[in-house]
């Protein structure tokens, strides 16, 4: 956005921090470059306020900004459908337009009278790649001879120490039949050093008696559009993997008393089609919940192990009718995430934007918050 020409009042990786130790620690410098930012919203007035995700802190501003007369467009919704459900009424009360990304988002949005619509995911617009698995394999020294896994434990450091040390016994489990090569994914908000030194300390312990084949690459994307099959922690990623086409299981895993909470508190409405599993678990990964129904395994908390996973993984793995039926599932689940038309899902928020503005009467200037 600067170097579209837009100004920039508060930079947002200066007040980005993870953890509560980390954010109490910061909190000054937090809530002095928020409070500078009301000012500038003050007196500057924009046109219109276009809110990217970020809901801690959005939610914080269109207040300000409803008071202030100023339309407020919020781009890429926070799960309020759930959890948090009571912030809709902040929703209703300070947004004029919301942008949602998942189909099912605007159904729930407009039944509680809120001008949604859904827009398009943005990864579900980027072309399927084209680049040759040789040359992925040049670049990354591995051999193409060999069939390869995708691992995608996470992209923060929590995520990883919880679930890499499953994955790489994962890996080993699987390397007893086949002799495959793992591709694992450094994510950008992880340093590459720190990860390495991760598995290393697996192999030093004894976790992983011997570590399988396995090479760090830079694109969680290229990982997936090469691979025969993959794991993918509950995320994100798990719509990267479902655009680009790729079979895989969802695992993840958090502390007990959080998993145990969340059972207790995550409920969908009627907008969503959901079931529990046998073992009383709703769907978490997003690949189903826009699916409507389970197209890809999911392994949590105690049912994400090795030997789970290995056996989940194995019949993706091998040509066969659960590997061709995932593959059409998938390509399902891209197609619901595209609304149709040929505008993207910036395009129809910019739309919005300019909606608003005309409406307003007012020029088409929109200051940078």
């Amino acid at each position: 956005m600067e170097a579209a020409g837009l100004e920039r009042v508060v930079r947002a990786e200066d007040v980005a921090h993870m953890g509560i130790t980390e954010v109490l620690l910061h909190m000054p410098r937090i809530y002095g470059e928020y409070r500078r930012l009301v000012a500038a919203l003050k007196k500057r007035r924009p046109d219109v306020a276009v809110l990217i995700d970020f809901p801690d802190v959005n939610f914080r501003l269109a207040r300000k900004l409803k008071k202030l007369g100023v339309p407020v467009v919020f781009f890429v919704s926070p799960q309020l459908w759930a959890w948090k459900r009571r912030r809709v009424r902040w929703v209703q009360e300070r947004v004029d337009r919301m942008m949602v990304i998942f189909p099912f988002e605007e159904a729930f949005y407009r039944a509680r009278g809120v001008k949604a619509e859904f827009v398009g995911h943005p990864l579900a617009e980027i072309p399927l790649l084209s680049d040759s698995r040789e040359d992925f394999a040049a670049r990354y020294g591995l051999d193409p001879a060999k069939p390869w896994v995708a691992l995608l434990p996470g992209s923060r450091q929590k995520e990883i120490l919880a679930n890499l040390g499953e994955l790489l016994e994962t890996a080993k489990a699987l390397s007893q039949f086949s002799e495959y090569v793992y591709l694992l994914p450094v994510a950008s908000t992880l340093d590459r050093a720190w990860l390495k030194d991760q598995i290393e300390a697996h192999r030093r312990s004894g976790d992983v008696e011997k570590l399988p084949d396995l090479a760090l690459v830079e694109d969680a994307r290229e990982a997936l559009f090469h691979a025969r099959a993959s794991v993918v922690a509950s995320g994100t990623a798990t719509v990267l993997a479902a655009v680009v086409g790729n079979p895989f299981v969802v695992v993840y895993r958090v502390s007990n008393m959080t998993y145990r909470a969340a059972k207790h508190l995550v409920r969908y409405p009627a907008e969503i089609a959901s079931e529990v599993d046998e073992f009383g678990n709703l769907p978490v990964g997003m690949v189903n919940l826009v699916a409507g129904r389970r197209v890809v395994p999911e392994l949590l908390q105690g049912r994400f192990t090795a030997e789970n996973v290995a056996a989940a993984l194995g019949s993706l793995l091998a040509d066969g009718p659960e590997r061709e039926q995932m593959i059409a599932d998938l390509a399902d689940v891209r197609a619901k995430l595209l609304p149709g038309g040929s505008l993207s899902a910036v395009q129809r928020v910019a739309d919005a934007v300019e909606s608003l503005l005309h409406t307003a009467g007012g020029p088409i200037s929109v200051p940078s918050v």
